[in-house]
This record gives structure tokens, C-alpha cells and sequence, in this order.
């Protein structure tokens, strides 16, 4: 019933539809270029230097020759890999993290409110730079630096839920009935916090590729392979020329996804908001 009534929700709401269209439309295309459906040979030199857009090249190529939209679907690819690792490790540890504090409370509450407050106390870009600069550069420092930072806000919000939660009836019954801790956990205080969790998982999917793009740009991210922020990186130069397509073609593709993600995720916290009418 609870699901119907959120589908129904979402279903009202046209900006939602449309968000989730083109949600739908990036992840077509990093399946496809991730499965090898659609040819993106990013590094082969299809001209000897800057061509406007056309046919046979529709947003033109680099100063290097390389085609500017099989550029911006494979970073599409990698933009999707780093949401959705980063947005599921995250959203998981600080699920978890914040359901066992907010229930158990005591000392283990104060050790788990430390030590997201000693994260959160460090400046985000300083942190993901610093712990992307140890990890390496690559693909797995990235995943590595925002999964370290990035399960602070599901934490804290599933936790406040969770401090709520352990006080219902439904809990105090299974107490009564001599079910462990853990077990509540897993059947109560988990499934009545994961509305929160979903909200969380997609605002942790956009902040990753934000994040990514800024890594990538001040060349701390993605390396060896084209990203939105190393092909913005490189378009620097390009723009001394008044060459412009590379770097209005990477902005605009993260500039839609972006906006996509935070539509569909403000609809679907109030369809999931258990007040909204």
C-alpha cells in the first residue's frame, strides 16, 4: 500500500516523470557504452585538430583530433560508475551506522556522533583531496574518497529517525516478545528508516559526480580515461582559440544530469514524506 501511494505520488508529478525520463536516458547510455553496444574509441585521432561540429563528428573534435561526443558518452560511464558505487557504499555504511547508534544509544551513540562530527568538522573538498592524493589517482581513490565521506549525512539523518523508532509500540512488542537487538534492527528500525535512505542514496548519486568533476578537474580523479571535469580540464586552452564545444558539451551533460537528479529527488522526498497529502 505504502509503495502504491509513492508511485502514485510520483506518477502526479510531471517534473518527477521528466527527471526520471532523463535519468533513464544516462543510464541507457553508460549501459551501452559500458557493455560495448556503442563504439566511444576516446583516445583514436578521428582529424588532425579542432573540426566544428557536423556530420560524421555532431559536437566536432578536441585540439587533438578526438571525436567531442564519444568523449561525453563514455564519461557518461564513468559518472555513473562513481554515483553509483560511491552512492551505495555510503548510503549503506551510514545506514547501518546511524540505525545501531540512534537505537543502542549510550556510549556506543557518542562514538558514532564523534566520529561523523570529526568528519564533518574537516572541510569536504580539503578531506576528498587529501584521501584521493593518498589512495592514488584513478578511479579506485575516487570511489575510496567519497565513500569515506560521503555516509556522514545518511548517518545523521537515519539516526534521528532511529532515536524515534526504538520508542514505538511495535518495537516495545518485540522486545516484549524477547527478539535480540539485532534482530529489531533488521526488522523494524532498518525498514522504517529506508525512505530516508532512498533520499539519501540520491543526493549521495549527485554529489559523487559533482565531487568527481571537481577531482577530475584540478587532476585528482578519474586519469587515463575522459571524465566531465578532465574534459573541462583540458578544454582551458582550447578556449584561448575560442574553441568552446568540448567544454559547453561537458557542462551541459553534467548540468542536465545534475538538475535531473535534484528534481527527482526533492519529489521523492515528499512522496515518501509520510505528512504530505
Amino acid at each position: 500500500m505504502i509503495a502504491r501511494a509513492v508511485t502514485d505520488r510520483l506518477r502526479r508529478d510531471r517534473g518527477a516523470l521528466v527527471g526520471l525520463a532523463i535519468i533513464a536516458v544516462y543510464a541507457a547510455v553508460a549501459l551501452l557504452v559500458t557493455s560495448g553496444l556503442v563504439a566511444t574509441d576516446v583516445d583514436a585521432r578521428v582529424g588532425e585538430g579542432f573540426l566544428e561540429p557536423g556530420p560524421g563528428h555532431w559536437l566536432g573534435t578536441d585540439r587533438q583530433g578526438r571525436d567531442i561526443l564519444g568523449r561525453v558518452l563514455y564519461a557518461t560511464k564513468i559518472a555513473f560508475s562513481v554515483g553509483l558505487v560511491t552512492a551505495t557504499f555510503s548510503v549503506t555504511l551510514g545506514t547501518a551506522l546511524g540505525a545501531i547508534a540512534g537505537y543502542f544509544g549510550g556510549k556506543v551513540d557518542a562514538a558514532i556522533v564523534w566520529l561523523y562530527s570529526t568528519v564533518q568538522s574537516i572541510p569536504s573538498i580539503l578531506l576528498l583531496i587529501a584521501i584521493a592524493y593518498i589512495a592514488g589517482r584513478g578511479l579506485f581513490g575516487v570511489y575510496l574518497a567519497f565513500s569515506a565521506t560521503f555516509w556522514v549525512a545518511p548517518c545523521r539523518v537515519v539516526r534521528g529517525e532511529a532515536v524515534k523508532v526504538r520508542e514505538a509500540q511495535y518495537v516495545e512488542a518485540a522486545r516484549a516478545l524477547g527478539y535480540g537487538p539485532f534482530r529489531i534492527l533488521l526488522w523494524h528500525v532498518v525498514p522504517n528508516t529506508l525512505h530516508l535512505s532512498l533520499v539519501s542514496f540520491a543526493l549521495a548519486f549527485v554529489g559523487a559526480i559533482k565531487s568527481e568533476v571537481i577531482l577530475s578537474y584540478l587532476g585528482l580523479g578519474v586519469q587515463g580515461e575522459p571524465s566531465w571535469g578532465t574534459m573541462i580540464n583540458q578544454s582551458r586552452g582550447e578556449l584561448i582559440n575560442g574553441f568552446f564545444w568540448q567544454i559547453g558539451a561537458a557542462s551541459v551533460a553534467m548540468f542536465v544530469l545534475v538538475l535531473a537528479f535534484n528534481v527527482f529527488a526533492d519529489a521523492l522526498q515528499d512522496a515518501l514524506d509520510p505528512r504530505a497529502t
